[in-house]
Protein backbone atom coordinates (compact mmCIF):
# COMPACT_ATOMS: atom_id res chain seq x y z
CA UNK A 1 0.00 0.00 0.00
CA UNK A 2 1.26 3.17 -0.73
CA UNK A 3 2.28 5.85 1.98
CA UNK A 4 1.03 9.79 1.92
CA UNK A 5 2.22 11.58 4.91
CA UNK A 6 0.52 15.00 5.26
CA UNK A 7 2.29 17.59 6.98
CA UNK A 8 0.15 20.13 8.87
CA UNK A 9 -3.15 19.48 10.63
CA UNK A 10 -5.58 22.54 9.97
CA UNK A 11 -7.95 22.75 7.28
CA UNK A 12 -5.85 21.88 4.53
CA UNK A 13 -3.89 18.75 5.89
CA UNK A 14 -6.70 17.43 7.37
CA UNK A 15 -9.07 17.32 4.56
CA UNK A 16 -6.01 16.05 2.56
CA UNK A 17 -5.55 13.05 5.36
CA UNK A 18 -9.63 11.99 5.15
CA UNK A 19 -9.34 12.10 1.20
CA UNK A 20 -6.05 9.99 0.91
CA UNK A 21 -7.78 7.37 3.77
CA UNK A 22 -10.87 7.12 1.55
CA UNK A 23 -8.52 6.42 -1.82
CA UNK A 24 -7.26 3.52 -0.16
CA UNK A 25 -3.98 5.11 0.88
CA UNK A 26 -1.64 4.17 3.90
CA UNK A 27 -1.81 8.06 6.09
CA UNK A 28 -0.04 9.37 7.95
CA UNK A 29 -0.33 13.29 9.37
CA UNK A 30 2.57 15.54 11.69
CA UNK A 31 2.17 18.37 12.78
CA UNK A 32 4.76 20.65 14.24
CA UNK A 33 2.18 22.31 16.39
CA UNK A 34 -0.51 21.48 18.15
CA UNK A 35 -3.98 20.01 16.53
CA UNK A 36 -7.06 21.63 17.31
CA UNK A 37 -9.33 19.47 18.98
CA UNK A 38 -12.01 18.88 16.04
CA UNK A 39 -9.65 18.24 13.84
CA UNK A 40 -7.83 15.78 15.84
CA UNK A 41 -12.18 14.37 15.84
CA UNK A 42 -12.02 13.92 12.15
CA UNK A 43 -8.43 12.20 12.28
CA UNK A 44 -10.10 9.38 14.59
CA UNK A 45 -13.06 9.42 12.77
CA UNK A 46 -11.69 8.32 10.44
CA UNK A 47 -8.88 6.11 11.98
CA UNK A 48 -5.87 8.27 10.75
CA UNK A 49 -2.98 7.71 12.61
CA UNK A 50 -1.46 11.39 13.27
CA UNK A 51 1.62 13.37 15.44
CA UNK A 52 1.30 16.81 17.02
CA UNK A 53 3.98 18.94 18.56
CA UNK A 54 7.02 17.89 16.39
CA UNK A 55 8.19 15.69 13.51
CA UNK A 56 8.97 12.42 13.22
CA UNK A 57 11.33 12.10 10.29
CA UNK A 58 11.24 8.15 10.60
CA UNK A 59 7.33 8.78 9.52
CA UNK A 60 7.77 11.07 7.36
CA UNK A 61 10.75 10.70 5.03
CA UNK A 62 9.57 6.94 3.92
CA UNK A 63 6.42 8.55 2.09
CA UNK A 64 5.79 7.86 -1.00
CA UNK A 65 4.32 11.15 -1.63
CA UNK A 66 4.04 13.96 0.89
CA UNK A 67 1.16 16.61 0.71
CA UNK A 68 2.16 19.93 2.58
CA UNK A 69 -0.01 22.55 3.70
CA UNK A 70 0.52 26.58 2.27
CA UNK A 71 1.42 27.64 5.40
CA UNK A 72 5.04 25.38 5.36
CA UNK A 73 7.52 27.12 3.14
CA UNK A 74 9.52 25.24 0.49
CA UNK A 75 12.56 25.64 2.38
CA UNK A 76 11.83 23.99 5.95
CA UNK A 77 14.18 21.81 6.05
CA UNK A 78 11.75 18.89 6.14
CA UNK A 79 10.72 19.72 2.81
CA UNK A 80 14.47 20.12 1.70
CA UNK A 81 15.22 16.59 2.49
CA UNK A 82 12.27 14.74 1.48
CA UNK A 83 13.38 16.97 -2.37
CA UNK A 84 16.64 15.43 -1.63
CA UNK A 85 15.33 11.91 -1.21
CA UNK A 86 13.15 12.23 -4.35
CA UNK A 87 9.70 12.08 -2.62
CA UNK A 88 7.21 14.13 -4.65
CA UNK A 89 5.45 16.94 -2.52
CA UNK A 90 2.48 18.49 -3.58
CA UNK A 91 -0.43 20.74 -2.57
CA UNK A 92 -3.81 19.56 -1.29
CA UNK A 93 -5.48 21.53 -4.59
CA UNK A 94 -2.74 19.16 -6.61
CA UNK A 95 -3.62 16.13 -4.42
CA UNK A 96 -7.51 16.57 -4.52
CA UNK A 97 -7.77 17.55 -8.53
CA UNK A 98 -6.82 14.13 -9.12
CA UNK A 99 -10.41 12.86 -8.20
CA UNK A 100 -12.37 15.77 -9.01
CA UNK A 101 -14.17 15.49 -12.26
CA UNK A 102 -16.02 19.30 -11.78
CA UNK A 103 -16.02 21.74 -13.86
CA UNK A 104 -12.90 23.75 -11.61
CA UNK A 105 -13.32 28.10 -11.66
CA UNK A 106 -10.00 28.84 -10.55
CA UNK A 107 -9.51 32.34 -8.64
CA UNK A 108 -6.17 34.45 -7.92
CA UNK A 109 -4.66 37.53 -7.54
CA UNK A 110 -2.91 39.73 -5.00
CA UNK A 111 -5.84 41.13 -3.88
CA UNK A 112 -9.86 40.72 -4.18
CA UNK A 113 -9.75 36.84 -4.96
CA UNK A 114 -11.49 36.24 -1.64
CA UNK A 115 -14.28 38.96 -3.26
CA UNK A 116 -14.42 37.48 -6.23
CA UNK A 117 -14.74 33.79 -5.44
CA UNK A 118 -17.90 34.34 -2.93
CA UNK A 119 -19.25 36.64 -5.48
CA UNK A 120 -18.85 34.05 -8.52
CA UNK A 121 -19.91 31.11 -5.97
CA UNK A 122 -23.04 33.06 -4.56
CA UNK A 123 -23.73 33.71 -8.98
CA UNK A 124 -23.54 29.87 -9.15
CA UNK A 125 -25.85 29.07 -6.43
CA UNK A 126 -28.14 31.59 -7.59
CA UNK A 127 -28.43 29.95 -10.76
CA UNK A 128 -29.08 26.85 -9.21
CA UNK A 129 -25.92 25.12 -10.10
CA UNK A 130 -24.53 22.51 -7.85
CA UNK A 131 -21.27 23.99 -7.05
CA UNK A 132 -18.74 23.87 -3.98
CA UNK A 133 -16.61 26.69 -2.42
CA UNK A 134 -13.07 25.90 -1.62
CA UNK A 135 -9.12 26.11 -1.84
CA UNK A 136 -8.15 29.32 0.46
CA UNK A 137 -11.71 29.90 1.65
CA UNK A 138 -14.66 27.43 3.29
CA UNK A 139 -14.23 24.25 3.85
CA UNK A 140 -11.54 21.95 2.51
CA UNK A 141 -11.54 21.08 -0.76
CA UNK A 142 -9.91 17.52 -0.53
CA UNK A 143 -12.37 16.76 2.48
CA UNK A 144 -15.09 18.31 -0.17
CA UNK A 145 -13.78 15.80 -3.39
CA UNK A 146 -14.20 13.17 -0.56
CA UNK A 147 -17.67 13.03 0.43
CA UNK A 148 -19.50 15.15 -1.70
CA UNK A 149 -20.63 15.42 -5.42
CA UNK A 150 -20.37 18.72 -6.96
CA UNK A 151 -20.38 19.65 -10.58
CA UNK A 152 -18.46 23.19 -10.14
CA UNK A 153 -15.87 24.17 -7.31
CA UNK A 154 -15.04 27.86 -7.02
CA UNK A 155 -11.19 27.51 -6.02
CA UNK A 156 -9.87 30.36 -4.30
CA UNK A 157 -6.22 29.89 -4.95
CA UNK A 158 -3.08 31.50 -2.59
CA UNK A 159 0.48 31.90 -4.41
CA UNK A 160 1.51 29.50 -1.27
CA UNK A 161 -1.21 26.60 -2.43
CA UNK A 162 -0.25 27.22 -6.14
CA UNK A 163 3.46 26.56 -5.92
CA UNK A 164 2.51 23.00 -5.04
CA UNK A 165 0.27 22.37 -8.33
CA UNK A 166 1.53 20.31 -11.29
CA UNK A 167 -0.86 18.57 -13.15
CA UNK A 168 -4.06 20.11 -12.27
CA UNK A 169 -6.09 22.35 -14.03
CA UNK A 170 -8.49 25.29 -14.29
CA UNK A 171 -11.38 25.84 -17.13
CA UNK A 172 -11.61 29.14 -16.03
CA UNK A 173 -8.56 30.93 -14.93
CA UNK A 174 -9.06 34.27 -12.98
CA UNK A 175 -6.12 36.52 -12.64
CA UNK A 176 -7.17 39.57 -10.80
CA UNK A 177 -3.36 41.49 -9.96
CA UNK A 178 -0.49 40.86 -9.40
CA UNK A 179 1.58 43.32 -6.93
CA UNK A 180 4.46 42.68 -4.09
CA UNK A 181 3.18 40.41 -1.17
CA UNK A 182 4.73 37.43 0.49
CA UNK A 183 7.93 38.24 -0.83
CA UNK A 184 9.83 37.03 2.24
CA UNK A 185 8.33 33.55 1.43
CA UNK A 186 9.87 34.20 -2.15
CA UNK A 187 13.03 35.32 -1.50
CA UNK A 188 12.39 38.80 -1.74
CA UNK A 189 11.90 38.07 -5.64
CA UNK A 190 9.49 40.01 -7.66
CA UNK A 191 9.59 37.60 -10.35
CA UNK A 192 9.57 34.00 -8.12
CA UNK A 193 6.11 35.97 -7.05
CA UNK A 194 4.74 36.70 -10.36
CA UNK A 195 6.38 33.06 -11.58
CA UNK A 196 3.79 31.87 -8.74
CA UNK A 197 0.67 33.18 -9.73
CA UNK A 198 0.93 32.42 -13.21
CA UNK A 199 1.02 28.58 -12.54
CA UNK A 200 -2.88 29.16 -12.05
CA UNK A 201 -2.68 28.55 -15.82
CA UNK A 202 -0.40 25.27 -16.47
CA UNK A 203 -1.85 22.80 -18.61
CA UNK A 204 -5.02 24.61 -20.09
CA UNK A 205 -6.14 23.97 -23.28
CA UNK A 206 -7.91 26.28 -26.09
CA UNK A 207 -11.08 25.19 -24.94
CA UNK A 208 -10.60 26.66 -21.35
CA UNK A 209 -10.45 30.41 -20.44
CA UNK A 210 -7.66 33.01 -18.87
CA UNK A 211 -9.70 35.77 -17.71
CA UNK A 212 -6.79 38.74 -16.51
CA UNK A 213 -6.62 42.37 -15.81
CA UNK A 214 -5.55 43.88 -18.69
CA UNK A 215 -4.34 47.08 -16.50
CA UNK A 216 -2.04 45.62 -14.11
CA UNK A 217 0.74 46.67 -15.52
CA UNK A 218 2.76 43.22 -14.01
CA UNK A 219 0.41 40.88 -15.51
CA UNK A 220 0.75 42.18 -19.39
CA UNK A 221 4.20 42.51 -18.89
CA UNK A 222 4.51 39.10 -17.91
CA UNK A 223 1.89 38.15 -20.61
CA UNK A 224 4.44 38.93 -23.42
CA UNK A 225 6.95 37.17 -22.41
CA UNK A 226 5.11 33.86 -22.75
CA UNK A 227 2.26 31.35 -24.55
CA UNK A 228 -0.53 30.83 -23.13
CA UNK A 229 -2.97 28.25 -25.71
CA UNK A 230 -6.19 29.19 -23.70
CA UNK A 231 -8.66 32.01 -24.78
CA UNK A 232 -7.83 35.12 -23.41
CA UNK A 233 -10.80 37.14 -21.94
CA UNK A 234 -9.17 40.65 -20.58
CA UNK A 235 -11.11 42.67 -18.04
CA UNK A 236 -10.24 46.66 -18.13
CA UNK A 237 -11.52 50.09 -16.67
CA UNK A 238 -9.28 51.84 -18.75
CA UNK A 239 -9.88 50.78 -22.70
CA UNK A 240 -12.52 48.77 -24.44
CA UNK A 241 -12.10 44.85 -24.91
CA UNK A 242 -13.53 42.64 -28.28
CA UNK A 243 -14.07 40.22 -25.61
CA UNK A 244 -14.25 40.07 -21.84
CA UNK A 245 -15.60 43.22 -19.97
CA UNK A 246 -14.97 46.92 -19.76
CA UNK A 247 -16.77 50.12 -18.94
CA UNK A 248 -18.74 52.31 -21.56
CA UNK A 249 -19.47 55.56 -20.33
CA UNK A 250 -21.36 54.79 -17.41
CA UNK A 251 -22.04 51.01 -17.33
CA UNK A 252 -20.35 47.92 -17.15
CA UNK A 253 -19.90 46.26 -20.58
CA UNK A 254 -19.36 42.69 -21.16
CA UNK A 255 -18.94 40.46 -24.07
CA UNK A 256 -18.59 37.01 -24.96
CA UNK A 257 -18.67 34.93 -28.01
CA UNK A 258 -21.58 37.07 -30.25
CA UNK A 259 -23.27 37.76 -26.66
CA UNK A 260 -23.15 41.34 -25.01
CA UNK A 261 -24.51 42.36 -21.93
CA UNK A 262 -24.76 45.96 -20.30
CA UNK A 263 -25.42 46.76 -16.58
CA UNK A 264 -25.18 50.56 -15.03
CA UNK A 265 -21.98 50.67 -12.36
CA UNK A 266 -24.62 52.41 -10.27
CA UNK A 267 -26.65 49.30 -9.90
CA UNK A 268 -23.47 46.89 -8.48
CA UNK A 269 -23.80 46.08 -4.83
CA UNK A 270 -19.95 46.72 -4.04
CA UNK A 271 -18.78 49.71 -4.19
CA UNK A 272 -14.81 51.04 -5.01
CA UNK A 273 -13.05 51.25 -8.20
CA UNK A 274 -11.29 47.55 -7.01
CA UNK A 275 -14.42 45.81 -6.57
CA UNK A 276 -15.89 46.90 -10.19
CA UNK A 277 -12.95 44.32 -11.59
CA UNK A 278 -14.03 41.75 -9.09
CA UNK A 279 -17.59 42.54 -10.24
CA UNK A 280 -16.22 41.85 -14.13
CA UNK A 281 -14.39 39.03 -13.63
CA UNK A 282 -17.10 37.64 -12.32
CA UNK A 283 -19.68 38.83 -14.99
CA UNK A 284 -17.58 37.99 -17.57
CA UNK A 285 -17.62 34.27 -15.61
CA UNK A 286 -20.79 33.69 -15.79
CA UNK A 287 -21.49 34.36 -19.45
CA UNK A 288 -18.60 31.45 -20.28
CA UNK A 289 -20.75 29.27 -17.95
CA UNK A 290 -23.72 30.31 -20.15
CA UNK A 291 -25.50 31.50 -17.13
CA UNK A 292 -28.69 33.71 -17.92
CA UNK A 293 -28.38 36.99 -17.60
CA UNK A 294 -30.91 37.74 -14.94
CA UNK A 295 -28.85 35.99 -12.66
CA UNK A 296 -25.30 37.08 -13.16
CA UNK A 297 -27.68 40.78 -12.54
CA UNK A 298 -29.09 39.18 -9.60
CA UNK A 299 -26.17 38.19 -8.37
CA UNK A 300 -23.99 41.57 -9.17
CA UNK A 301 -27.04 43.72 -7.34
CA UNK A 302 -27.46 41.61 -4.40
CA UNK A 303 -24.18 39.97 -3.36
CA UNK A 304 -22.85 41.43 0.58
CA UNK A 305 -19.26 40.83 0.27
CA UNK A 306 -17.05 38.89 2.64
CA UNK A 307 -16.03 39.81 6.45
CA UNK A 308 -13.05 41.86 7.56
CA UNK A 309 -12.92 43.44 3.71
CA UNK A 310 -13.92 46.98 3.76
CA UNK A 311 -16.92 45.72 6.46
CA UNK A 312 -18.57 48.36 7.25
CA UNK A 313 -18.66 47.52 11.42
CA UNK A 314 -21.01 50.36 12.69
CA UNK A 315 -21.25 54.84 12.99
CA UNK A 316 -20.53 55.87 16.32
CA UNK A 317 -21.13 59.64 17.36
CA UNK A 318 -20.95 60.49 13.54
CA UNK A 319 -17.68 58.06 12.80
CA UNK A 320 -17.50 55.76 10.53
CA UNK A 321 -15.79 52.29 11.70
CA UNK A 322 -14.76 50.20 8.95
CA UNK A 323 -13.22 46.78 9.19
CA UNK A 324 -10.47 45.78 6.06
CA UNK A 325 -8.41 43.48 8.29
CA UNK A 326 -8.09 41.22 5.10
CA UNK A 327 -5.92 44.00 3.65
CA UNK A 328 -2.45 42.25 4.87
CA UNK A 329 -0.43 43.90 1.54
CA UNK A 330 -0.11 47.56 0.43
CA UNK A 331 -2.25 47.50 -2.76
CA UNK A 332 -4.79 46.73 -1.06
CA UNK A 333 -4.63 49.21 1.42
CA UNK A 334 -4.29 51.37 -1.12
CA UNK A 335 -8.15 50.69 -3.07
CA UNK A 336 -9.37 50.67 0.71
CA UNK A 337 -7.89 55.03 1.12
CA UNK A 338 -9.18 54.90 -2.26
CA UNK A 339 -13.02 54.04 -1.96
CA UNK A 340 -12.86 56.33 1.35
CA UNK A 341 -14.25 59.72 0.73
CA UNK A 342 -13.85 60.79 4.03
CA UNK A 343 -11.49 62.22 6.38
CA UNK A 344 -9.57 58.84 7.81
CA UNK A 345 -8.37 57.73 11.03
CA UNK A 346 -5.88 54.89 9.52
CA UNK A 347 -5.16 51.80 11.65
CA UNK A 348 -2.22 50.26 10.29
CA UNK A 349 0.91 47.42 10.95
CA UNK A 350 1.77 44.21 11.68
CA UNK A 351 4.19 41.59 10.31
CA UNK A 352 5.86 43.51 7.76
CA UNK A 353 6.60 41.92 4.56
CA UNK A 354 8.77 43.51 2.44
CA UNK A 355 6.97 46.55 1.99
CA UNK A 356 7.12 49.27 -0.37
CA UNK A 357 4.90 52.39 1.38
CA UNK A 358 5.74 54.50 -1.31
CA UNK A 359 2.72 54.11 -3.68
CA UNK A 360 0.81 54.84 -0.33
CA UNK A 361 2.29 58.12 0.52
CA UNK A 362 0.04 61.06 -1.69
CA UNK A 363 -3.11 59.37 -0.39
CA UNK A 364 -2.33 59.12 2.72
CA UNK A 365 -1.17 63.32 2.61
CA UNK A 366 -4.21 63.58 1.22
CA UNK A 367 -6.90 61.66 3.21
CA UNK A 368 -5.37 60.35 6.56
CA UNK A 369 -5.32 62.55 9.70
CA UNK A 370 -4.14 60.52 12.16
CA UNK A 371 -2.42 57.08 12.09
CA UNK A 372 -2.27 53.95 15.17
CA UNK A 373 -0.09 51.72 14.48
CA UNK A 374 -0.86 48.42 15.74
CA UNK A 375 2.09 46.14 15.66
CA UNK A 376 5.14 45.19 17.66
CA UNK A 377 7.71 46.50 15.63
CA UNK A 378 6.29 49.86 13.90
CA UNK A 379 9.46 52.07 13.45
CA UNK A 380 8.90 51.48 9.25
CA UNK A 381 6.25 52.92 9.57
CA UNK A 382 6.89 56.10 11.71
CA UNK A 383 9.83 56.38 9.13
CA UNK A 384 7.60 55.89 6.25
CA UNK A 385 4.62 58.18 7.29
CA UNK A 386 6.04 60.38 9.97
CA UNK A 387 6.29 63.16 8.10
CA UNK A 388 2.91 63.01 5.96
CA UNK A 389 0.58 62.60 9.02
CA UNK A 390 -0.31 64.94 11.81
CA UNK A 391 -0.51 62.52 14.84
CA UNK A 392 1.13 59.23 14.93
CA UNK A 393 0.38 56.42 18.07
CA UNK A 394 1.69 53.13 18.80
CA UNK A 395 -0.70 50.57 20.38
CA UNK A 396 -0.46 47.17 21.13
CA UNK A 397 -4.59 45.46 20.97
CA UNK A 398 -7.24 46.10 19.02
CA UNK A 399 -9.38 47.92 22.20
CA UNK A 400 -6.64 50.31 22.37
CA UNK A 401 -6.81 51.26 18.71
CA UNK A 402 -10.18 51.50 18.20
CA UNK A 403 -10.36 53.38 22.15
CA UNK A 404 -7.15 55.69 20.37
CA UNK A 405 -9.36 55.91 16.99
CA UNK A 406 -12.18 57.36 19.02
CA UNK A 407 -10.07 59.87 20.44
CA UNK A 408 -8.53 61.03 17.57
CA UNK A 409 -11.34 61.06 15.16
CA UNK A 410 -13.99 63.79 14.62
CA UNK A 411 -17.45 63.63 13.17
CA UNK A 412 -17.97 62.86 9.52
CA UNK A 413 -14.23 60.67 10.02
CA UNK A 414 -13.51 57.06 9.00
CA UNK A 415 -11.46 55.02 11.26
CA UNK A 416 -10.12 52.51 8.73
CA UNK A 417 -8.55 49.22 10.13
CA UNK A 418 -6.46 48.23 6.83
CA UNK A 419 -3.18 47.03 8.07
CA UNK A 420 -1.12 46.54 5.09
CA UNK A 421 0.72 44.20 7.41
CA UNK A 422 0.11 40.27 8.30
CA UNK A 423 -1.33 40.12 11.34
CA UNK A 424 0.87 37.08 13.16
CA UNK A 425 2.88 40.04 15.69
CA UNK A 426 -0.25 40.14 17.78
CA UNK A 427 -2.92 38.08 16.61
CA UNK A 428 -3.60 34.30 15.13
CA UNK A 429 -5.00 35.55 11.94
CA UNK A 430 -6.18 38.71 10.00
CA UNK A 431 -9.72 37.24 10.80
CA UNK A 432 -8.69 37.07 14.45
CA UNK A 433 -7.30 40.92 14.00
CA UNK A 434 -10.91 42.06 12.48
CA UNK A 435 -13.18 40.14 15.05
CA UNK A 436 -11.15 41.89 17.80
CA UNK A 437 -11.62 45.29 15.97
CA UNK A 438 -15.06 44.64 15.82
CA UNK A 439 -15.76 43.53 19.05
CA UNK A 440 -14.24 46.88 20.44
CA UNK A 441 -15.81 49.13 18.49
CA UNK A 442 -19.23 47.55 19.57
CA UNK A 443 -17.63 47.80 23.43
CA UNK A 444 -16.89 51.76 22.53
CA UNK A 445 -20.50 52.27 21.29
CA UNK A 446 -22.15 50.51 24.45
CA UNK A 447 -19.61 52.56 26.62
CA UNK A 448 -20.83 55.79 24.57
CA UNK A 449 -24.17 55.04 24.79
CA UNK A 450 -24.36 54.23 28.63
CA UNK A 451 -24.60 51.28 28.83
CA UNK A 452 -22.80 49.35 31.61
Amino acid sequence: MQRIVVLGGGESGVGSAVLAKIKGYDVFLSDNGTIKPEARKTLEKYEIPYEEGGHTQEKILNAWQIVKSPGIPENAPLIVQAREKGIPVISEIEFAGRYDKAKKICITGSNGKTTTTSLIYFMLKNAGLNVGLAGNIGQSYAFQVATENYDYYVLELSSFQLDGMYDFKADIAILLNITPDHLDRYDFNMQNYVNAKFRITRNMDKEDCFIFCADDPITTEELEKIVLKVKMLPISQEKKVKEGACIQEDQLCVRYREDEYFMYLKELSLAGKHNIYNSMAAAIAGKVLKIENRFIRDSLMTFKGVEHRMEEVMSIKNVLYINDSKATNVNSSWYALESVKTPVVWIAGGKDKGNDYEPLYELVKEKVRAMICLGVHNEKLHECFGDKVETIVDVLSAKDAVQKASELARPGDTVLLSPACASFDLFKSYEDRGRQFKAAVRELQISDSGIL
